[in-house]
């Protein structure tokens, strides 16, 4: 799968959106390494502290079925119809998505392709417990 097709994944998942309140739609795609897909998109709740991220919602997913290793994501959102901005993780996504994924986790936005450790230089993960 390219990264267009990944992305474009990502939008037809944000098209799913749960978004009354904001009426931002985030849609991920996320790429397992033996090529399977997964999808997610942002669910919100009345109650903001509820709401789940479309990237944690694609990663729930996969675990869900046994699948916990991955090696692409990609991410679209927008309040409109154009998905042509970047939408990056927030935190709590880059955590979770930290606790499955190496360094090396390709993450496609709009515009362009990054690394995980481009956004998580200095992750929490196991190896921190010790």
């Amino acid at each position: 799968m390219t990264d267009r097709e990944l992305f474009d994944e990502a939008v037809k998942a944000a098209q799913k959106s749960y978004s009354p309140y904001s009426h931002f739609r985030v849609g991920a795609a996320l790429l397992s390494k033996d090529g399977q897909l997964f999808t997610g998109c942002n669910i919100e709740n009345a109650s903001y502290s509820l709401t789940n991220c479309a990237e944690r919602t694609a990663v729930f997913k996969a675990v869900s079925e046994g699948v916990t290793e991955f090696k692409a994501i990609a991410i679209a959102g927008s309040a409109t119809e154009d998905f042509s901005s970047p939408c990056p993780p927030c935190g709590a996504c880059l955590q979770v998505l930290s606790e499955f994924c190496g360094d090396d986790l390709v993450i496609i936005l709009a515009k362009g392709w990054f690394k995980l450790a481009d956004f998580l230089p200095m992750r929490f993960d196991s190896e921190s417990m010790k």
